[in-house]
């Protein structure tokens, strides 16, 4: 058996599969954007992981057999997002989402800086993450001080299934930070938003396994 989990903005979706591929359950929990200001666009990480606990209950309960056969577990989700995380992995701030546009003033400026078209392969656009951090470095100084991981949303739903901070190549070039032909972090497109690569998680192409899963979600 196989899990598929898509975290989108909408809802945390659950597909059960066989090595038929073939659908033997699934399960959905919605979950709302924050839009407390014109153009802002929020999710609470805390709500992603109730989420996903929701799914994964409502597929014990109906399919438990099935369920405690799965062999791997598949991630997709929404791009760009920016979640930021503290010295001990708390989450410091709600999640600025892919359609968010505050930043577009950050994202011309960076934009305006030659080496992120030739570096990234990428025009900057407002959703990216890169001009997110620029935008929390302004407006949040305190946050941005805090700051020691940046991670996507499927990244942190990762996290929390592995305990491991990583993200495939193909998110990667969507944050405005990756370098597309050595298909690693850029420290030029990184120290350009006052970072560096101990902010980032692992890089791995997409077909790549994280670690085991918890333990304690094993057994649960």
């Amino acid at each position: 058996m196989y899990l598929a989990l898509d975290l989108g903005p909408a809802g945390l979706k659950a597909l059960l599969g066989d090595s038929d591929q073939s659908i033997v359950a699934e399960a959905t929990a919605p979950l709302t954007v924050t839009r407390p200001h014109p153009g802002w666009s929020e999710q609470n990480p805390a709500d992603w992981i109730a989420a996903c606990e929701q799914v994964l209950d409502a597929l014990a309960r109906s399919h438990g057999e099935a369920l405690s056969a799965v062999r791997a577990i598949g991630l997709s989700g929404q791009m760009h997002g920016a979640t930021l995380l503290g010295e001990g992995d708390e989450v410091l701030r709600p999640c600025i989402l892919w359609n968010d546009t505050r930043s577009h003033a950050q994202a011309a400026t960076l934009d305006a800086d030659l080496r992120f078209r030739e570096i990234s392969g990428n025009i900057v656009f407002p959703g990216f993450t890169a001009p997110k951090l620029a935008w929390v470095c302004e407006n949040e100084p305190d946050v941005f001080a805090r700051t020691k991981r940046v991670l996507l949303p499927k990244d942190y739903l990762r996290l929390w299934l592995s305990g491991d901070m990583m993200s495939d190549m193909s998110d990667a070039a969507g944050t405005g930070w990756l370098d597309v032909g050595k298909r690693a972090w850029s420290t030029d497109l990184l120290a350009a938003t006052r970072l560096d690569e101990s902010h980032m998680p692992v890089l791995v192409e997409v077909s790549e396994p994280a670690e085991k899963l918890r333990q304690s979600l094993a057994k649960r």
